[in-house]
């Protein structure tokens, strides 16, 4: 059952993306790109959170925040400039 893929060539891609085929590297590549760029935007973003009072400046709970709910009503994003 796990061994569907024992007879495929992998190739090691540029950023040490391991593949099959060009079309899968790619994917990942840029799938990769977008996870990085999401963690490193939540640095630049703050949470005011007006039924707690309260603004979430810390990028873990940042990023928890913008993982809960997301219809929640009172709680706004915003950039930190």
């Amino acid at each position: 059952m796990w061994y569907k893929d024992r007879d495929r060539v992998w190739n090691q891609y540029i950023r040490n993306i391991g593949a099959t085929d060009g079309s899968s590297a790619r994917f990942l590549e840029l799938y990769m790109k977008r996870i990085s760029i999401s963690q490193e935007y939540v640095n630049c973003l703050e949470v005011y959170d007006l039924q707690k009072y309260k603004i979430i400046k810390h990028p873990g709970k940042v990023r928890a925040a913008l993982r809960e709910k997301k219809n929640t009503p009172f709680i706004f994003v915003a950039c930190r400039n």
